[in-house]
């Protein structure tokens, strides 16, 4: 009864012949859905992983492993196959600001952003019109106003020469008590 081909039973159960083990390292998908939770769109990549922020800043699978991510009615839930367990990144539908799709030669991206964060989720080749289509499913569900995620994920999409701009400063790392002029 799924709502798209890109929900399989094989991918949620985390046995496809492609992977020697299993994409992920913790339990399969499907065990990590709550009560009442149905994936309408699954989308799988084996090495780009998340993008954190920008495209280029990923948290990647572990090389004989995958990354898996649901799209619900509740959240957009990923899962980064790295040892000793997997990365989990969650973003809850209330959150969500806007979903875009993205196609592209090589691969597919669905892009989703909180009012402070962005997230780039590649996608397999194939999801051409499942990227655009699950875009449009979160947006149905979006909240007017969505909540900012408090948490610290990486994923700040405020940048300064390609990176991350954290709003607290980083208390562990000390000024050089040396000037450039040499003073």
């Amino acid at each position: 009864m799924a709502s798209n081909r890109t929900v399989t039973t094989d991918v949620l159960a985390d046995e496809e012949r492609q992977f020697a083990e299993s994409r992920l390292v913790g339990p399969p998908p499907v065990e990590r859905l709550e009560k009442s939770e149905a994936p309408a769109f699954v989308f799988t990549n084996a090495k780009r992983g998340i993008g954190l922020g920008s495209k280029r800043r990923t948290t990647a699978p572990d090389s004989d492993r995958g990354t898996v991510a649901l799209v619900t009615g509740r959240r957009v839930l990923c899962l980064v196959g790295t040892e000793p367990e997997d990365e989990l990144i969650e973003v809850p539908i209330e959150s969500i600001a806007s979903a875009t799709g993205h196609t592209g030669l090589l691969a597919n991206r669905l892009e989703i952003r909180t009012p402070r964060k962005a997230y780039h989720i590649w996608a397999d080749r194939t999801t051409d019109e499942a990227v655009q289509a699950a875009a449009e499913f979160i947006e149905d569900r979006m909240f007017e106003e969505p909540e900012q995620l408090e948490r610290r994920d990486g994923a700040n999409r405020v940048t300064y020469r390609g990176r991350s701009i954290d709003e607290t400063p980083d208390t562990t790392q000390t000024e050089n008590p040396t000037s450039a002029d040499g003073d």
